[in-house]
């Protein structure tokens, strides 16, 4: 069917035609995109149009016009329709008769309406009080009635518009920032608002206003495909969900992918945070463009008046050869910056004498400028760049590697310059590997960023650690580098390895510092990983971690790497506690590498034993039962403490248990806190050395806690329950099968399914067996439980959660005390894996 015949249809047919055509429309696969926005545009024009001629035949001085969206001809299957009914005020009862009967057909058919009904005098009235008002009329279309008043309308608007542009257009950027502030950014986001959100389609239109002020224009290329890509998924969502919204759900985005013809949810994403990229790289432009020109505006009086002044003195001056010295124009003011970059009214551009065609070092040396000066690169300088720079040779000659390295450490700044590089496709032309990872995204709650911002970000935090290492140019590479597996199959930590190893030996590094490269890629997540699920007090881990970063150098700089990474992670990556565990794993590790301690040594390190846990030691040895305390826990943030402004980092509750040692101990434990509402943050548990003379064996617990919602149970009541549920009279299982029962199952992210698996290198005193899930109550209850019924002894646990994920690590042994025959820790390690998936 035509969009000739669909309209016929509409129009032989009355509204029942209308809805009949629109539903045909809209389910025609062959259509979509452009195509079928502006069709479904035509259909309703033609629509209301009809209506308007059958509701005022004799009418004059009206008009019907289409603003928003549907002025533009952007009307998606749920979208709403934009009207303003104007009138020139001559009869009023005529034009309420015809609104009734514009309206009421509308609202019939379920279709969503944002209407108005004003003179000329009251729309421009009203939109130099409302700005959205005005960015609609903006947009404003002819439907039916007085052209000639639609008209004259669209010329005052755009007029007024203009004119008052050097005074609402700081009031739009405002209200651009205000949206970007509440909503986030567009191109991270893994449920993005579509309209709302930072690099949207309101974005886009806020482009569209600045150029119609003639004040400014937004770098035009890609900027239309962009826009029309987030239409075409905002199509999709509609059908999909058929509702009128615009948040692209994590629910959604396999099904609007399929609507696309896209690969999958992944794909999807991609597409969308490259035009939300392009568009949030337009608006700076533009918003720097802005401001420019404004500021040259208001200062421009005055120069006049001092370019006035200074002829005048001149005239005066000059010895009577009649000649009229003028002030002229004046001279921007262009500063040296770097070779063949000069800084100019705010921006890095590229000096005069600057010839990009006979120098491949320009992109990054003018890079490493503008970040080292904390300026943006002027979109000039990055297009001619684009256009005309030769490609690097391989390797990169020193001074290539020098700027990069530059760039990389100059913190905050690095984004706003790469990005520019990005946008231009510079970055990829640099570095190939690249294209990989760019608007890669992360479906994990930890990361707030793509893949290749998240590395950006490891950047500039990297550049606060340089002083902290010997060689602060692999670290700020390895930060660069070490996810850049992720846009390859398997593990990425793998993949990272063989890519940085080319990459280092392609932008000039020796075989030496290749290879040290290679290993802090690979090797980027074995300290905090180690350090948080491990037992650092079994001699076999500090060995193994030794003999994978081999020298001390290499150790300090994965150090710094690791804190890097983390703390660009999120905020949940990262925390005091965190950080002192890879700093004592660090301490014991160099150690060994030092040769002050032998890796076979036993282990005499044995943790300290506080007083007040030896206290609470004897106390259960005396009493036979558990003995506990609760207390809350703050520590200074990571750093130099005595300039941190941010104060204590809160750290939860911190509860100590001691018990003697008998079975069922972690299962008891972790269902009375799970019974009780106590989220488990970290969880510790291990064999406790008594004094001598004192009989008997204690276990002690040292988790960290906070409560899901209102106050902390007392420390009496937590007592009472875990001496039920040692001897048996509490049934932890039932107990959280009703709370469980109670509570509708809520929709939301389908997560990976746990995964067991052991570690038979990890220590030579037991089995490490190791619980990758999806956090929830009653976990480590599940895992203690199943551990007991599999007849395995304890010695010591590690648990800890990060974001939605629960990594925890489980040293156990036979009856004997000796590790489990590889057969049985496997079996083990399955039975606890079918457990958690049941």
């Amino acid at each position: 069917m035509t969009s000739t015949d669909v309209r016929d249809e509409a129009e032989d047919s009355g509204p029942s035609g209308y809805a009949a055509a629109r539903l045909r429309l809209l389910t025609e696969g062959a259509r979509s995109g452009p195509p079928r926005r502006a069709a479904l545009s035509g259909l309703t024009d033609d629509w209301l149009d009809g209506l308007f001629t059958a509701a005022a035949p004799g009418l004059r001085g009206a008009s019907l016009i289409a603003v928003g969206g549907y002025g533009r001809g952007e009307l998606s299957p749920r979208s709403d329709l934009d009207l303003v009914l104007l009138h020139d005020g001559s009869d009023p009862e005529a034009v309420a008769a015809l609104a009734d009967r514009l309206w009421y057909p509308v609202w019939d058919l379920g279709l969503a309406l944002d209407h108005s009904v004003r003179t000329p005098a009251e729309a421009r009235r009203t939109a130099g009080e409302d700005l959205k008002v005005q960015l609609g009329l903006l947009d404003a279309r002819h439907l039916a009635g007085d052209l000639g008043l639609t008209a004259a309308l669209r010329t005052t608007v755009l007029a007024d518009w203009r004119n008052q542009a050097p005074r609402r257009l700081p009031e739009l950027q405002e209200l651009c920032a205000e949206r970007a502030e509440r909503q986030g950014e567009l191109q991270y986001l893994l449920e993005p608002d579509l309209k709302e959100a930072r690099g949207g389609l309101r974005d886009a239109t806020a482009l569209r206003a600045v150029a119609a002020s003639w004040l400014a224009d937004a770098p035009r290329e890609g900027l239309d495909d962009a826009r029309r890509r987030l239409l075409d998924v905002r199509d999709a969502l509609h059908l999909a969900t058929g509702r009128a919204t615009d948040r692209l759900a994590l629910q959604e985005q396999d099904q609007v992918a399929a609507e696309l013809g896209l690969l999958d949810a992944d794909t999807l994403l991609r597409q969308v945070y490259e035009a939300a990229r392009l568009i949030s790289y337009a608006s700076d432009v533009t918003w720097r463009e802005v401001s420019r020109v404004l500021r040259s505006r208001s200062v421009r009086p005055r120069l006049r008046k001092l370019a006035r002044e200074r002829s005048d003195f001149l005239r005066r001056a000059v010895a009577g050869d009649g000649r009229a010295l003028g002030g002229g124009k004046p001279v921007t003011e262009r500063s040296p910056l770097a070779e063949g970059v000069v800084e100019q009214e705010g921006e890095a551009v590229l000096a005069r004498a600057a010839r990009p065609e006979r120098d491949p070092v320009l992109p990054l040396r003018a890079a490493a400028a503008a970040a080292q000066a904390g300026l943006p690169l002027s979109l000039h300088a990055v297009r001619r760049l684009a256009a005309t720079v030769r490609p690097l040779p391989t390797p990169w000659p020193a001074e290539a590697r020098e700027q990069l390295v530059t760039l990389l450490g100059s913190g905050r700044p690095t984004v706003e310059v790469w990005e520019a590089l990005e946008a231009e496709g510079l970055v990829s032309r640099l570095l190939p590997d690249w294209e990989r990872v760019r608007c890669r995204p992360q479906r994990n709650a930890v990361h707030v960023w793509t893949v290749d911002r998240h590395l950006i970000e490891t950047a500039v935090r990297a550049s606060e650690f340089t002083r902290r290492v010997s060689r602060p140019d692999l670290l700020l590479v390895a930060a660069l580098l070490h996810d850049i597996g992720k846009g390859w199959p398997g593990d990425h930590s793998v993949a990272g390895e063989i890519i940085a190893q080319d990459v280092a030996a392609r932008i000039g590094f020796d075989r030496a510092d290749s290879a040290v490269l290679a290993a802090l890629v690979r090797h980027h997540l074995l300290l905090v990983e180690t350090a948080t699920r491990r037992d650092l007090d079994d001699p076999a881990t500090v060995a193994l971690v030794a003999r994978a970063v081999g020298t001390q150098s290499t150790l300090e700089l994965l150090h710094a790497l690791t804190e890097a990474d983390a703390l660009a992670t999120g905020p949940a990556a990262w925390s005091s506690w965190r950080g002192s565990l890879v700093a004592d794993l660090v301490r014991r590790v160099s150690a060994v590498l030092a040769g002050d301690v032998p890796e076979d040594a036993p282990a005499t390190a044995v943790a300290v034993v506080t007083a007040e846990q030896e206290r609470l030691a004897l106390e259960s040895v005396a009493t036979g039962g558990p003995v506990l305390a609760l207390r809350a826990q703050t520590e200074p943030p990571a750093g130099d403490t005595a300039e941190a402004p941010e104060g204590p980092e809160p750290l939860g509750v911190e509860l100590l248990i001691a018990v003697p040692d008998q079975p069922g101990v972690l299962p008891a434990v972790a269902g009375v806190l799970a019974v009780h509402r106590l989220t488990v943050r970290t969880a510790e548990l291990r064999a406790l050395e008594l004094p001598d003379g004192v009989e008997g064996s204690v276990l002690l617990l040292d988790w960290r806690v906070a409560a899901e919602y209102g106050s902390l149970p007392q420390a009496a009541r937590l007592r009472a329950d875990l001496v039920r549920a040692l001897d048996g009279s509490l049934d932890i299982a039932a107990r959280l099968a009703e709370r469980d029962a109670a509570y509708p199952r809520r929709r939301g992210v389908v997560a990976p399914p746990p995964r067991v698996t052991v570690h038979p290198a990890a220590s030579r005193h037991a089995t490490v067996i190791e619980v990758r899930a999806q956090d929830a109550p009653g976990l480590l209850f599940r895992i203690g439980r199943a551990l007991e019924d599999a007849g395995v002894r304890m010695r010591s646990a590690h648990a800890s959660t990060l974001g939605a994920n629960a990594v925890d690590a489980f040293y156990v042994t036979g009856p004997e005390g000796d590790p489990l025959p590889g057969e049985e820790a496997v079996a083990v390690a399955r039975k606890l894996e079918e457990t958690l998936r049941g």
